[in-house]
């Protein structure tokens, strides 16, 4: 068998404005090659296309050698762009153009051609299943996790947990309280005008009762949650993996997720439904002063319709969401701090897309759980 060897390395110009690269762009391969680059002349002025896609090898040499030649070109008046090169080759070219340029003090020569609109859609469907199955890959992990320390129930973390039910729950009881009892009152008096024109003033109890239970209630406390302590998990595990904590913990054999992961899904799943039946007493509470004021509906009227409107089916619906929930937060924010590269910009970065992602797939999820619910005739 004869083993095939690459071809010198050659240019060539078949047109004024076109150059064609080929062969072994290598410091065996070059030859004589600077004779060719010296003949190579273009008119002031001119926009130059020069087409790489047939070379075969590249080394730094052939990198040093190609940016000469296009910064020559380009210090004689010609716009002079290299398309068609390979991504490994294209990154060693940005290199040696960014070091002969931080010499000269010049921009780099550029090397490729922006991305068309098309090749954007791709590369950002590419990355964004890339982070689908990363996000998949880290659910496995977490169950993994957690099923490891309830096989030994002597690992379980329970002062973090405390901790972070403390933080995420006893301290997100204002805001949980507030907003929840301001959504009542907006929904009671929204169907106030609506109903006093057929003269269904007691019905308010239904349309805030169910309204609150099973959607609002449950929903605008996991999307408070998912801003205010999804955002939280995401930049604390960030920050620390960019002062390199996570890789010491590792190194002195403590696994991250059973220290930093678990404890925040554990507390969070125990708090949301708790704060989602906090935010059912307050909303329906706002509704009830509402529908007081605007449609003479007194609380022993309204509390006598609701009873008899909202079954605790409607009830046990809204709260048995929120576990999901408070999984799809936790974990979400979790696997996005431990994406966290580089430096604080990174962890900016990365708490505004936990912030962003849980709260799109709570909504998703919510949308799924009507959808089953409608099924099943719920």
């Amino acid at each position: 068998m004869q083993s095939t060897s690459l071809k010198p390395a050659a240019i060539a110009q078949p047109a004024p404005q076109i150059l064609t690269l080929s062969g072994s762009w290598t410091a065996r391969g070059i030859g004589a090659l600077e004779r060719q680059l010296e003949s190579v002349h273009i008119p002031a002025k001119t926009e130059v296309s020069a087409d790489g896609a047939s070379i075969e090898a590249l080394d730094s040499v052939g990198a040093w050698l190609l940016q000469k030649l296009l910064l020559r070109l380009r210090d004689e008046g010609s716009v002079v762009t290299l398309d068609g090169v390979r991504p490994e080759f294209a990154k060693l070219l940005e290199v040696v153009a960014q070091h002969l340029a931080d010499q000269a003090g010049q921009p780099a020569v550029a090397t490729s051609q922006s991305p068309t609109m098309l090749q954007g859609i791709g590369r950002s469907s590419a990355a964004a299943f890339e982070q689908a199955v990363a996000l998949l890959s880290f659910v496995g992990e977490c169950a993994v996790a957690l099923a490891g320390i309830v096989a030994h129930p002597a690992r379980f973390r329970w002062r973090p947990i405390l901790f972070n039910i403390r933080s995420a729950g006893f301290d997100a009881l204002p805001i949980v309280g507030l907003l929840s009892f301001l959504l009542g009152i907006v929904v009671a008096y929204q169907g106030a005008d609506q109903l006093r024109q057929y003269g269904a003033n007691i019905f308010v109890a239904d349309l805030v009762g169910l309204s609150m239970l099973r959607e609002f209630a449950p929903l605008i406390t996991a999307i408070i949650i998912a801003g205010r302590s999804g955002s939280a998990y995401a930049a604390q595990i960030g920050t620390m993996a960019v002062t390199e904590e996570i890789d010491a913990m590792r190194t002195l054999g403590i696994a991250p997720l059973e220290l930093l992961v678990l404890p925040k899904i554990i507390a969070l799943v125990i708090v949301l439904p708790l704060l989602t039946v906090f935010a059912d007493v307050l909303g329906v509470f706002g509704g009830m002063l509402m529908a007081n004021a605007q449609l003479g509906v007194g609380f022993g009227e309204f509390l006598d319709r609701f009873v008899k409107a909202v079954s605790v089916t409607a009830y046990l619906i809204g709260v048995c969401k929120a576990p999901v929930f408070a999984g799809i937060i936790a974990v979400v924010g979790s696997f996005q701090g431990f994406r966290t590269r580089g430096g604080a910009d990174s962890v900016g970065r990365q708490t505004t897309r936990s912030v962003v992602q849980s709260i799109f797939l709570v909504i998703v999820a919510d949308a799924l759980f009507s959808i089953a619910f409608s099924a099943l005739d719920l």
